[in-house]
């Protein structure tokens, strides 16, 4: 459906859901609630993939970290569905072996014991995890990792977790949603509900400033860092801030993910085709959170510690590409540093057709959704007359797209730089702005250095699909320059949140 058709499809009969929130665990709702049969909406308030799930470190993994934390249960949840994303999206699910060295002195991270978890880990995959772990001697870790820091090395783990790309899996989640009849608008803002019989919710069009009127028998609050300001919201949450660099892979040439670590934090250094992603960082945020972007202390932070690991790199400011920066929303617990957090998901149902789906990981995301329906199905089946038969959840095995669906416009990498590729997005995946394009659902902003050059031609290709005159080509470069930062610098000589160096 068209934009105009979906405003006018929301208020055509009741829903029996709607979904607040177009983040991952709001796209993973609307398709299983689709796909079992009920009349479902999506809205959210700005584009799809705006926050969180598409500022992630791309992984698709267990949590070797949450093992060592002694949460067992959380590890086995995410090894277990991330096994499920590659089944259903072999696309955004590349199995990436990470390499674990260790270090004579270091007491967090002693070879010995991760000997052990790596095989743990393995097993709470049921056995079938993307690659089976080894264990290296100090030789064999410098052959696979040449100019890692040699002193004090004394061996090495490899285990394999999934390399994916984060808002592709929203968007493609988000098509197969809509495949299944779910109604899915972007730019549609949640302003108000009150219960009757039913939900009555108000919804605006941000783009037209248009309100619709909708009725729904159940809602859920998906909308990750945003959901304690939703009205009717329970959900208390602690923030934290993650930022990402990305840098050459001709500066940093590293066949495998490599893990380097602070004390009991882990960062990652993960090879992303001609590129290599660094991070992530993990502290309190209390900001804005329609703007968040990686500080010159952020950056300098992380390039120290891959600089610490690879010595002879060298790396400075100014070999990033690009960055980005994020905050996970956390379920509040009171103490402790932001790492100990737990990242575990609540479900709950504080009202009579309200859901507040807070917490989770990227990983977990379609068991949170699962999870979700699951209690949202019994519910309808309690309380309508007559009681409506649902099918069961077929999220775990039906693919997400079909190969043709997804050909050279979704995958890890960025597609090719066409027209074609942006005609598809304006045509069939809501692209409404220049940067729902450049940074969503290509990425070249963060992968290409010549991303402004690049702009500049999209901004015309999207011009030509959705009639746009001069003055709007030109605020929409407006509002790209702005939504990536690109004149400004945050804190110091370090790009910002998606600042592109050129040349």
């Amino acid at each position: 459906m068209q934009r105009e058709q979906t405003w006018k499809w929301f208020g055509e009969a009741p829903l029996d859901l709607l979904v607040i929130g177009g983040g991952i665990v709001g796209a993973g709702v609307a398709r299983d609630a689709a796909m079992r049969g009920l009349r479902v909406g999506l809205v959210e308030q700005h584009d799809f993939a705006f926050g969180t799930s598409s500022r992630s470190s791309r992984l698709l993994h267990g949590g070797l970290r949450y093992l060592a934390q002694g949460r067992i249960g959380l590890v086995r949840e995410a090894s277990i569905e991330k096994t499920i994303v590659h089944r259903i999206a072999p696309h955004l699910a590349e199995p990436l072996p990470f390499l674990f060295p260790t270090y004579r002195g270091n007491r967090h991270w002693v070879l010995w014991q991760l000997k052990i978890g790596v095989k743990v880990y393995d097993f709470l995959c049921r056995g079938r995890n993307l690659g089976q772990s080894t264990w290296l001697e100090p030789g064999e870790v410098l052959e696979r990792m040449p100019g890692l820091a040699e002193a004090g090395l004394n061996g090495g783990v490899r285990y394999y977790d999934g390399l994916t790309n984060d808002a592709r899996l929203v968007l493609d989640t988000l098509r197969s949603a809509a495949r299944s009849g779910a109604g899915i608008v972007n730019y549609g803002r949640f302003t108000e509900a009150t219960r009757t019989a039913d939900w009555e919710c108000r919804l605006e069009d941000c783009l037209t400033g248009n309100v619709t009127r909708v009725r729904s028998r159940a809602l859920v609050n998906a909308t990750g860092p945003w959901a304690e300001q939703v009205p009717h919201s329970r959900v208390k949450l602690r923030l934290t801030k993650g930022i990402h660099l990305v840098v050459s892979r001709d500066r940093l040439a590293v066949p495998d993910s490599v893990v380097m670590t602070e004390d009991k934090r882990i960062l990652f250094a993960i090879p992303w085709g001609e590129r290599v992603i660094l991070g992530t960082t993990d502290t309190d945020y209390n900001g804005s959170l329609d703007r968040i972007t990686a500080d010159a202390s952020d950056v300098a932070y992380v390039l120290e510690i891959a600089n610490q690991f690879f010595p002879r790199a060298r790396l400075t400011s100014s070999d990033v590409i690009g960055t980005w920066a994020g905050v996970r929303p956390l379920i509040a617990a009171p103490g402790g540093k932001p790492s100990d957090i737990s990242r575990s998901h609540e479900i709950r149902n504080p009202e009579p057709g309200w859901w507040d789906v807070a917490g989770g990981k990227l990983t977990t995301y379609r068991l949170m959704a699962e999870q979700t329906v699951d209690q949202i199905a019994r519910w309808l089946q309690r309380t309508r007359t007559p009681r409506p038969a649902f099918r069961p959840c077929r999220t775990a095995d039906e693919p997400l797209l079909t190969p043709a669906e997804r050909a050279e416009v979704s995958g890890i990498l960025p597609p090719p730089f066409e027209r074609r590729v942006v005609e598809h997005y304006c045509a069939n995946e809501w692209a409404v702005h220049l940067d729902d394009v450049m940074v969503r659902r290509t990425s070249w902003q963060y992968y290409c250095r010549d991303a402004r050059q690049r702009a500049e031609q999209t901004a015309d290709w999207m011009g030509e699909c959705l009639g746009w005159s001069e003055a709007t080509r030109a605020a929409e470069l407006h509002r790209y320059e702005a939504a990536v930062d690109l004149a400004a610098i945050s804190g110091g000589s370090a790009p910002t949140d998606g600042t592109m160096r050129t040349g």
